[in-house]
């Protein structure tokens, strides 16, 4: 090994950390993502040949390991207090009065700091190297998440101080674009959509694979140097900055304050700007500016004196919590609802908002009998939004999330970094149900007539018992039913037999396979053209194709080997209920074009995607030098700088319609 392949790692380790701090802390890339790759490409392989030239600290070792069984547990040094929280001008002042008492004077500072929506982290830096991460846990003890949080870009691997142990804490968290992008993954995969950022945040963090957790794109915000005294720092404000200086992101939205009245002015001026913000806030953190007096204000068992968390109020209307029940789903998941008070809410009456699920009932704390903030999610889907502690009832218990699955008695399980909690019993009777619902719906087989009131009459008279059975139905027994008759009948058995020629990616849906949603449906339908090739295709085979990748590979590989699965496709085929794909001629208007849509367009980005893949296009997740068209709708995320950034062309929605006119494609 020469000097010069020493010198040559040493620069491209440089090279890349410089173009990660533009790139995930800046928000001002250089170079292109395929030049990035080359750079990382060139250092892993030097690194291969030379192995005695790897150090912990390199950018190719942020993602690296297998997955691990379980989080060891590790106690703080110091506890990770929470804050006491504040929801109005007064709650501030009273707080500052005691803070002015404590120290016999007002104290000479203060920084307001944006409230982040996420996750605490607490980070070691021995001899300035990473050594260690821990979640916040119950503040005494949290889990030890050093490999995932190796995978955040925003985290340097090493800081510029190496006399000695730092410890830097701050907040993990998920930009809304990506929580976007990982809830449309999610659900077109047929899994649960996260609650919001945070919940998805808290998830990922704490997944035992590290590679799961780089996939999901996390990021951070550091906000203290616990001992800043060690480092010869005096003041608050004087951390922010080092953080700063040694590679951190650091919230973008702090500022020094004499006294109140500036705290007011900057709470005001983001709570009309929060919205514009590319992550959540739910407020805003008030601290003393000088370590000094923080130190001689101490802390209570709780929270420390020295600071105050500002709460804006949520965006919503208020009504009261009559119950909570627990309904499951079609993969056993168990959903809270919150059943209400009607109350009116963006045009309509609403009596039931969902609370998502455990970990949000948990941090909620909602409770019967609670007065509650709703708002409708994607101006559709009621949710629970926050819960007012003061209007709380003397005597409501707090809500135990049921430990067995209240439709069938087995106990429930929850897979680690996984916020759903599901009832494993295939043959629960909630679960059967909600299946054979999905089955026949729109996004299934979409067979007309078969709603769920109709579904529960045939379930509750016997008529039927697995999707398969419907096809057996006896058109007499059927027009007896109440509400039904003969022509009722007859159209939802011509309904079922026109729905036999589906294509095979609605029947694919249909199954309900855990992570299967219409686009990888549709690329394993193309690919393999039956049930009988997918049943036999490998878990590799499948892995191999563009935008399916190994974790769909394996569940369908599960699903199709399940004895319960071969039999109900069986049946199916007995039916005949065994479609073929069409072949595809490539030929359309649009074939070998790739887009990528970014932004809020005029219609669904489903609807957009579905035209363009009806006329040849495909419609991928992310951008690259392959990449045809990226189409940026209002509040484009970074898909737009990245398109720029690679010099692929960007359309308008004005743009897309021009080109689908010149194509002879119908918008």
């Amino acid at each position: 090994m020469t000097e010069e392949i020493r010198q040559r790692v040493e620069w491209l380790r440089r090279e890349i950390r410089r173009h990660e701090h533009l790139y995930y802390v800046e928000a001002r890339p250089e170079i292109s993502d395929y030049e990035f790759d080359a750079l990382m490409r060139e250092l892993a392989e030097l690194e291969a040949r030379f192995p005695e030239l790897v150090s912990p600290d390199s950018p190719t070792q942020r993602v690296g390991g297998e997955p691990v069984a379980e989080l060891p547990q590790v106690r703080h040094a110091v506890p990770m207090l929470s804050l006491d929280n504040s929801y109005d001008e007064g709650d501030l002042a009273e707080w500052y009065g005691r803070v002015t008492r404590f120290l016999g004077r007002p104290p000479s500072g203060l920084v307001t700091e944006l409230k982040i929506d996420g996750v605490s982290l607490s980070l070691l830096y021995d001899g300035g190297g990473l050594a260690r991460a821990v979640t916040r846990g119950n503040g005494e003890v949290g889990d030890d998440v050093t490999a995932n949080a190796r995978t955040i870009r925003a985290l340097p691997l090493s800081i510029p101080f190496a006399e000695g142990v730092v410890e830097v804490r701050g907040e993990v968290f998920m930009s809304r674009e990506v929580f976007a992008a990982l809830n449309r993954e999610r659900e077109a995969g047929g899994e649960e959509p996260f609650a919001n950022p945070r919940n998805a945040t808290a998830g990922s963090i704490r997944l035992l694979d590290p590679r799961e957790t780089a996939r999901r794109r996390l990021s951070f915000f550091a906000y203290q140097i616990v001992n800043a005294a060690d480092v010869g720092l005096s003041r608050h404000a004087e951390s922010l900055e080092r953080l700063a200086a040694w590679g951190f992101a650091v919230n973008p939205g702090w500022a020094r304050c004499r006294d109140l009245a500036e705290v007011h002015r900057f709470i005001a001026t983001w709570r009309d700007g929060r919205g514009k913000l590319p992550f959540e806030i739910d407020g805003v953190v008030v601290k003393v500016d000088d370590l000094g007096e923080q130190q001689e204000l101490g802390t209570t068992s709780k929270a420390p004196r020295w600071a105050v968390a500002y709460k804006y109020p949520p965006e919503g209307v208020r009504t009261r919590v009559r119950g909570i029940t627990v309904q499951v789903g079609r993969t056993g998941v168990l959903t809270p609802v919150a059943e209400l008070e009607p109350v009116r809410l963006a045009g309509s009456t609403v009596s039931r908002a969902t609370l998502h699920n455990a970990d949000e009932v948990a941090r909620l704390d909602a409770r019967v009998g609670d007065t509650v903030w709703i708002a409708k999610a994607g101006d559709v889907i009621p949710k629970v939004l926050a819960v007012d502690p003061a209007q709380r009832p003397a005597d409501a218990p707090p809500f135990l999330f049921p430990q067995a699955c209240p439709a069938c008695g087995t106990p429930v399980v929850r897979e680690a970094g996984e916020v759903a909690v599901r009832c494993p019993n295939r043959a629960c009777p909630a679960v059967r149900r909600q299946r054979l619902l999905h089955f026949f719906s729109r996004a299934g087989l979409d067979v007309e007539g078969l709603g769920k009131r109709r579904v529960e009459q045939l379930l509750d008279a016997g008529l039927i018992s697995d999707p398969a059975s419907l096809w057996d139905l006896d058109p007499g027994r059927l027009a007896a039913l109440p509400g039904w008759g003969e022509r009722s009948a007859a159209n939802l058995l011509a309904e079922l037999e026109a729905a036999k020629s589906r294509p095979l990616w609605r029947l694919l849906v249909a199954l309900g396979i855990r992570h299967v949603g219409e686009r990888a449906a549709k690329l394993l339908a193309e690919r393999f053209g039956s049930l009988a090739g997918i049943a036999a295709a490998s878990v590799e085979e499948i892995a191999a194709i563009g935008g399916v990748g190994p974790t769909i590979a394996a569940s369908v590989v599960a699903a199709f080997a399940d004895p319960e699965m071969q039999q109900l496709i069986a049946r199916l085929r007995a039916r005949g209920v065994d479609p073929r794909a069409e072949a595809t001629s490539g030929d359309g208007p649009l074939a070998g074009a790739t887009f990528v849509l970014t932004g809020t367009l005029s219609r669904p980005r489903e609807q957009v995607a579905a035209v363009l893949e009806r006329a040849g296009g495909r419609v991928v997740d992310s951008v690259s030098n392959r990449t045809s068209f990226v189409v940026a709708g209002d509040k484009p995320g970074s898909k737009l700088a990245k398109a720029r950034a690679l010099g692929v062309p960007v359309l308008d929605e004005a743009g897309l319609r021009r080109l689908l006119a010149e194509r002879g494609v119908a918008w």
